[in-house]
């Protein structure tokens, strides 16, 4: 079966979503110069390099206004806080994909409390696993080009500074992502969190 985005009849992107799976959820808390802060989670989210420490989330238009909160903060202040969510979030993540009126605290209408940062102003969901402040990089617009599509614009952000639960870090000074219980974002609805764990060096390195 071959499918062709652009002309196949009923061609649903949500296909797609689910091919590229599980993918972690970027939970973005971020603050406007007039102090007004949000939290929203975006799938489009990963790792982008190591060396330097790079992250990245993109934004599709919103319906109701000319970006989302999250983007205009980013551009306005230049960083951002992204959050670990945990199986145990879960609700409370999906509480802040509510789309709320400018001005609303997601924090507040998901029962979260904050943390302060370090080195950005931008607060941390402080029940997470773990937190990466972030300074921004660039941001890449990626144009609408055909009937259906919406701008999307790609966050890229150097991470400056990383918090961790001290009950997530092993003897050996690795993060426990199984006790941490990541939550990831598979096609429409679906979501899950880790299965099988194994070790599988490559064959020019050595496991540790």
């Amino acid at each position: 079966m071959f499918l062709d985005p652009l002309s196949t009849s009923g061609f649903k992107r949500s296909l797609f979503n689910a091919i590229v799976a599980p993918r972690p959820i970027g939970w973005i808390s971020t603050i406007s110069h007039s102090g007004q802060v949000n939290l929203a989670p975006f799938s489009q989210f990963n790792l982008v390099s190591t060396a330097p420490p790079v992250v990245m989330f993109s934004c599709n238009t919103p319906d109701d206004r000319a970006e989302k909160d999250t983007l205009a903060n980013v551009r306005e202040t230049k960083e951002f806080v992204t959050n670990l969510v945990s199986w145990d979030l879960r609700e409370a993540m999906n509480l802040t994909s509510t789309p709320c009126p400018h001005g609303v605290d997601e924090f507040e209408l998901a029962n979260l409390k904050k943390a302060p940062s370090v080195k950005v102003r931008a607060p941390r969901v402080a029940d997470a696993p773990a937190n990466l402040e972030c300074e921004l990089l660039q941001i890449v617009e990626i144009l609408a080009e055909y009937p259906g599509e919406t701008r999307s614009s790609t966050v890229f952000g150097r991470v400056v500074g990383i918090h961790m639960a001290e009950q997530f870090l092993t003897a050996e000074g690795r993060f426990d992502v199984v006790r941490a219980k990541p939550l990831t974002r598979l096609g429409g609805f679906d979501y899950a969190t880790v299965g099988t764990i194994l070790q599988m060096p490559a064959p020019f390195r050595r496991a540790g």
